[in-house]
C-alpha cells in the first residue's frame, strides 16, 4: 500500500491474519487432563470447641504410592482451615491465591480479617469460574474454621459445587466414613472423642482405599488459632479371615 504523507511518499504493507496467530495461542493454552500426583480423602467433624479435620501424607502418582510426606491441611489465615484431595500442584495453586488474599486482606489494616465463610465463598468462585473456563483445577477442597464462637464447616468440588453441614468427606471417605460420621458423631463431642472419632474413619480407609497410607495427621482449629499434629501412624489388624481370602464366595470365574 501506498501513503503520501507531507509529500513523502511512503510505501508499508499491511499483515493478513489468516488465524495461524489464533492457532498458535490455542496450541499454547494449556489444561490439565488428568491429574498426575494425587491425595486421597479428608475427613472433618465439628466439636464442641471447633473443628478438626484428618489426612494421610501420601501423594500417588496413578496407582504408585510415590510421596509419603505430603501435608495436606493447612492454616488460612487466622480464622480457617484448608484440607484438599486431588491434583496436588492444584492444591499449591490455590494455596497461592489464598496467599495473595490474606496478603490483601492484612495491607487494609482495620481490625477485621476474613472468617470461614468468606474463604469459602471465595473458594466455591474460584472453583466454579475455572471450571466455566473448561480448566478446572482438579480438587475436592474441606474447608473449617471458628471466629466470634461460631463453628464453621464446608466443602467445594472441583466444579463449583458447595455446601455446609456437621460433617464432611472427601474421595472414598465420602463412601465409607460418611455412613460412621452419620451413626456416631453429636454435636457435643469432646476433642479426645472427636479424634477417636476420626481415627476410627482413617482405618476403615486405610484397610479399603488402596491410595491410603498409613501416615497421618490431626488438625484442630479453636478460637485460639490452629495445630496441626506431627505425623503418626494407626494401629492396625490385618488378620480377619476376610483379608486372608477376598473371594471367597465370590460370583464368578475366580
Amino acid at each position: 500500500m501506498l501513503l503520501i504523507l507531507w509529500g513523502v511518499l511512503i510505501q508499508f504493507t499491511i499483515p493478513i491474519d489468516n488465524g495461524d496467530a489464533l492457532k498458535n495461542a490455542e496450541a499454547d493454552s494449556q489444561r490439565t487432563l488428568y491429574p498426575y500426583v494425587t491425595g486421597t480423602s479428608i475427613v472433618a467433624i465439628k466439636y464442641k470447641d471447633g473443628v478438626l479435620m484428618a489426612s494421610d501424607m501420601g501423594g500417588s502418582y496413578g496407582s504408585t504410592l510415590r510421596y509419603k510426606n505430603i501435608e495436606r491441611v493447612k492454616a488460612i489465615g487466622k480464622h480457617s482451615l484448608l484440607g484438599a484431595s486431588g491434583e496436588i500442584s492444584d492444591f499449591q495453586e490455590i494455596l497461592r491465591y489464598l496467599d495473595e488474599l490474606v496478603l490483601n486482606d492484612n495491607m487494609w489494616d482495620d481490625g477485621n480479617s476474613l472468617g470461614p465463610k468468606e474463604v469459602h465463598n471465595y473458594l466455591t468462585r474460584v472453583m466454579y469460574n475455572r471450571r466455566n473456563k473448561f480448566n478446572p483445577l482438579w480438587n475436592t477442597l474441606v474447608l473449617g474454621g471458628v471466629k466470634n464462637g461460631e463453628i464453621y464447616l464446608g466443602m467445594v468440588s472441583m466444579i463449583g459445587v458447595s455446601f455446609e453441614d456437621n460433617h464432611v468427606a472427601t474421595g472414598f471417605g465420602n463412601h465409607l466414613a460418611r455412613p460412621i460420621l452419620r451413626d456416631e458423631w453429636r454435636a457435643d463431642l469432646s476433642f479426645e472423642d472427636g479424634v477417636k472419632l476420626l481415627e476410627k474413619c482413617m482405618r476403615v480407609l486405610l484397610y479399603r482405599d488402596r491410595s491410603a497410607i498409613n501416615k497421618l495427621q490431626i488438625a484442630k482449629i479453636t478460637e485460639e488459632g490452629v495445630t496441626v499434629s506431627q505425623p503418626y501412624s494407626l494401629k492396625t489388624f490385618w488378620e480377619f479371615q476376610a483379608f486372608h481370602n477376598p473371594t471367597a464366595g465370590a460370583q464368578g470365574s475366580w
